[in-house]
């Protein structure tokens, strides 16, 4: 019998006690992460019917499954490096946001079309080294970032998971001058002791 770890005894104990992680196995969704981004979308009504969405982060699916359920025709693109699991309709692409080929794929599957949302669940490896992985954390923010500068529609919104720490206030501070409104924000099924935050910006206007 494999011995486990004081650290991973702990992950199982907290995983236990997750008001969320019981709710998501109670209710058939994928992940936990679907109800931080029901918050979101509760708060700042996000998603709507028959828009062109593209998630980047996507694995396993918590916000795609929820996507799915509201979009009603609209269109999905999901990155990610791991599995999805998702439906027929949704647009998957196997790598990482941000990549060449990737970007080629969804130039074809937009053809010619612009977004009208843009979410992210992406987080960086964890290597331990706080300043180094903000460093990685705030890339990922400009990744995103950049997904909008290329294809966003006038008036489009994003949300993003960040964590807080150096670079992350001077970033929102940027981001007001091409959204009207920028939002930062922690859902209540995020965990507390988490550095995680979201940050929603409101009505491109690049």
């Amino acid at each position: 019998m494999v011995k486990r770890s004081k650290s991973s005894d702990r992950w199982l104990q907290r995983q236990r006690k997750d008001q969320f992680v019981r709710k998501a196995q109670g209710g058939g969704q994928i992940s936990r992460a679907h109800f931080k981004l029901e918050q979101l979308d509760q708060r700042y009504k996000l998603i709507k019917p028959r828009r062109n969405v593209l998630e980047l982060g996507a694995a396993p699916g918590g916000w795609t499954n929820y996507l799915e359920e509201r979009l009603d025709g609209g269109l999905l693109i999901a990155i990610d490096p791991l599995p999805i699991t998702c439906g027929d309709n949704t647009y998957v692409i196997e790598g990482f946001a941000g990549e060449p080929e990737v970007d080629a794929e969804i130039e074809r599957i937009l053809a010619g079309e612009k977004l009208d949302l843009v979410l992210s669940d992406m987080a960086p490896n964890i290597s331990g080294v706080r300043t180094v992985d903000q460093a990685r954390s705030m890339d990922l923010a400009d990744v995103s970032l950049d997904s909008c500068y290329r294809w966003m529609n006038l008036r489009g919104c994003m949300a993003i998971k960040a964590f807080q720490g150096e670079g992350l206030d001077d970033w929102v501070k940027d981001l007001k001058k091409c959204f009207k409104q920028v939002h930062m924000t922690k859902p209540k099924a995020s965990r507390p002791e988490s550095r995680e935050v979201f940050v929603v910006a409101i009505d491109f206007v690049p």
